[in-house]
């Protein structure tokens, strides 16, 4: 089974967290929660979900994990501005494994440099700063460009959670494909 790391820092989005948290654990996969420091209790944005961060970004590398969950909320934008975090979430992506970033989390894949000439979808109020890094927005509940996951908000979590279950299995696309379902409603985006 995968490691699969999830970064957080205060006001993390509750469901964002927790939803896919639970969807890789039940599936098996071990998950670790890294914060700026370890040890440290942080509050969801709603109240609804506390979490203790197990490691610190500092103790760990890119190497020790097969995947990388980056929860949105205001979370992202904190982390955003430490170095070792932008350099883990670039190191993650450059080495080819799944990186999946939910709603404000965009902020964070700006920072590491990792969105020119890469669909995402994100909350749209980020959309024009994906876009000056050079990314190409799309409105889509879900967004898989290679190795690259990215959704929009919390009512978009199963599809986003399905993305990186199946990404964990080794089905990583290539090129962009409408991901349509037999009941012809859009999933959203990948590339095949």
């Amino acid at each position: 089974m995968a490691r699969v790391a999830f970064v957080v820092d205060e006001m993390f989005e509750d469901s964002e967290f927790r939803v896919p948290y639970d969807r890789l654990k039940r599936a098996g996969h071990e998950v670790v929660v890294i914060g700026r420091e370890a040890g440290k209790r942080i509050d969801g944005k709603n109240h609804k979900e506390h979490v203790t961060t197990a490691v610190a970004i500092r103790d760990v590398t890119a190497d020790e994990f097969d995947a990388l969950v980056i929860p949105g909320g205001y979370s992202p934008d904190h982390l955003r501005t430490d170095p070792l975090m932008v350099d883990f979430t670039r190191e993650v992506l450059e080495a080819g494994k799944p990186v999946a970033a939910m709603c404000h989390a965009g902020s964070l894949l700006i920072e590491a440099e990792v969105v020119d000439d890469r669909t995402v979808t994100s909350w749209p109020s980020i959309k024009t700063d994906l876009l000056n890094a050079g990314a190409h927005w799309v409105d889509e509940p879900v967004v898989e460009d290679g190795a690259l996951i990215t959704s929009r908000r919390p009512e978009d979590l199963t599809v986003f959670s399905d993305a990186i279950l199946r990404q964990l299995e080794g089905r990583i696309p290539e090129r962009i494909s409408a991901l349509v379902p037999p009941d012809g409603e859009p999933l959203g985006t990948a590339i095949y």
